[in-house]
């Protein structure tokens, strides 16, 4: 059944309280208001922040927003981006969120661009993007980063071991082990949340000082961090996520506080056979 414009979410709908929203309201709520007011005012609030942070994209230029239309024919998205500095930008929730990530993480956006813009060179565009570009899609797309200070919680993530995870070492979300979200397209599908809503996670393992630090220093450190391994790891496949039902971080969402939340193995699976690499 095909559904109709006006019944899909959008500008309006975006809860800020939410916690995967909350990390990027101050920014958000004021683009949101001029999304409200027309793609043009949008345009041009997105361009006047660019403009004043002075933010670069994957080979040193300046970054700006224009119209989806201004995308030259036969242009590919990321290397247009990386040539020019200009990100092609639709009125609509996945490119508000995409272009909220440039100022949110702005060094794992440039990092990104440089290295699909980099296999772009090396393969052209083709029918398909190759898997360190599939890799890279996904990251843009669908990631959360995973902060964590303790071996022994990103292991569990990694087993698919969701009780030590969620409900045993509960305690330790926010004293040592956070999540962020970056996929541009998981925030927009956070408009209306479920609870089979899974990301794919990048783990950063970060000091035990990142959880005294307050969160523009921690955004620092990851978009650092996250950005050079990145630009560094030559080995980019799907493999090196581990997935995380977002609705079940615990604090995210009010039902998880019932540990027969997890009970749900359609959506908290056993995982991959032990001893299977990620």
């Amino acid at each position: 059944m095909q559904v109709h414009d006006a019944a899909r979410p959008g500008f309006a709908d975006i809860d800020w309280t939410a916690p995967w929203f909350a990390q990027f309201a101050g920014r958000g709520q004021r683009w949101q208001q001029a999304a409200l007011t027309s793609y043009a005012v949008l345009l041009a609030e997105m361009n006047a922040d660019a403009g004043e942070m002075r933010q670069t994209t994957g080979r040193g230029q300046r970054l700006a927003f224009i119209a989806q239309d201004d995308l030259p024919p036969g242009a590919a998205y990321e290397a247009h981006i990386a040539a020019t500095g200009c990100v092609p930008t639709r009125h609509n929730l996945h490119d508000f969120f995409n272009g909220s990530m440039w100022f949110a993480f702005p060094r794992i956006k440039a990092a990104l661009n440089a290295r699909q813009s980099a296999a772009i060179d090396v393969l052209g565009v083709g029918p398909t993007r190759g898997g360190v570009r599939d890799t890279l899609t996904l990251f843009d797309e669908n990631a959360l980063l995973f902060a964590c200070a303790d071996p022994a919680l990103s292991a569990a993530l990694r087993g698919f071991d969701w009780r030590t995870l969620l409900v045993a070492r509960r305690d330790a979300w926010g004293a040592s082990c956070e999540v962020r979200c970056f996929g541009h397209a998981l925030l927009e599908k956070l408009i209306a949340p479920f609870k089979a809503c899974t990301g794919h996670v990048w783990i950063v393992d970060v000091p035990s000082d990142y959880f005294r630090w307050d969160a523009v220093a921690r955004d620092a450190w990851l978009d650092e961090s996250v950005s050079a391994a990145l630009l560094n790891t030559d080995a980019l496949t799907s493999r090196i996520f581990a997935p995380l039902p977002v609705l079940g971080i615990p604090g995210w969402w009010a039902e998880n506080e019932s540990p027969a939340f997890y009970d749900d193995i359609s959506v908290f699976r056993a995982g991959r056979r032990a001893g299977q690499r990620l």
